[in-house]
């Protein structure tokens, strides 16, 4: 059986300031992991996760400052992150799926990590 985790956080700030974070290098290796990062399809790239290991991903779908889904974890987790910004006054709303969790250890872990980095996300954003 496949679990997924869900999130949802209000950032203060415009959606091209949080594409910008989720999208480009430096700005994602600020607040999450280093990696080479594009959002564009079919891009595969890796995230340096520390102890955890160099996680190989591919984008899947991107709309340019709306949504980009990418494999996470390529042969371990294979999961899939999507993340999607939707204006909201003056910020924006941002959600996150993390999906595809078969390993209930790592569902347990990621879901209890996942608003610590957001956290760190909305504490790094120019």
């Amino acid at each position: 059986m496949s679990r997924t985790i869900e999130l949802d956080q209000f950032i203060a700030r415009a959606p091209d300031v949080v594409w910008r974070a989720l999208t480009e290098p430096e700005l994602l290796a600020r607040w999450w992991a280093t990696g080479d990062i594009k959002p564009i399809v079919g891009h595969r790239f890796t995230l340096d996760m520390g102890s955890w290991g160099q996680q190989p991903c591919e984008v899947l779908e991107v709309q340019a400052g709306r949504l980009l889904r990418y494999t996470f974890a390529e042969g371990t987790l294979d999961t899939t992150i999507t993340w999607r910004l939707v204006p909201e006054g003056d910020g924006t709303r941002l959600f996150l799926e993390h999906a595809g969790f078969t390993d209930e250890r790592a569902f347990r872990g990621m879901g209890g990590g996942w608003p610590t980095i957001l956290g760190r996300m909305t504490a790094q954003l120019p």
